[in-house]
């Protein structure tokens, strides 16, 4: 999408959410923002690990999103992490079915203080056990499984675990 304007457009009025530009906690950390760009591919080494994300910027043309011929450029990277919206656990024809797992009250792949499911040896951590939230969370949880993870191959952990599966906010 194209940077958003700092002021409510006519496009968008009340009640309607504005798009707006905002600085946030999570973008004073640094990073640039680009807009007007599509991923096309990763590039990764012979060992896997990615090394450059592809893009070409787009632009919208009759309702939809093109890309723009001789725009297509590639960004360092080694760690690539997709933000894409959750809606909810896949819990038709994904993994919930297939292993088994139990739900919680909400809809969420249900855990216990470890990360844990009701499946020997599977653990949830982020939007599938917390519900949609923020990728700060993701990442707590993520490192927070991962000592319920070492836990249960090695008997004891000395990894950190900076949330539990109760949290509601973040402590620093």
């Amino acid at each position: 999408m194209p940077k958003p304007g700092e002021e409510r457009s006519a496009g968008q009025p009340w009640p309607t959410f504005p798009m707006l530009y905002k600085v946030t906690s999570a973008h004073e950390e640094g990073g640039e923002r680009v807009y007007s760009v599509s991923t096309t591919h990763f590039e990764g080494d012979e060992d896997g690990n990615v090394q450059f994300l592809h893009l070409v910027e787009v632009e919208f043309k009759g309702g939809k999103l093109e890309q723009k011929p001789g725009t297509e450029r590639k960004i360092p990277a080694q760690l690539v992490t997709l933000a894409m919206g959750f809606t909810g656990t896949d819990q038709a024809n994904g993994l919930v079915q297939q292993f088994g797992l139990e739900l919680d009250a909400r809809g969420n792949i249900a855990r216990d203080a470890q990360y844990a499911t009701n499946v020997d040896g599977v653990f949830v951590a982020g939007d599938a056990g917390r519900g949609q939230s923020l990728i700060v969370w993701a990442i707590a949880e993520g490192r927070s499984a991962a000592r319920g993870v070492d836990r249960y191959l090695t008997g004891a952990s000395e990894l950190p675990a900076p949330v539990r599966p109760t949290d509601r906010a973040l402590t620093v």
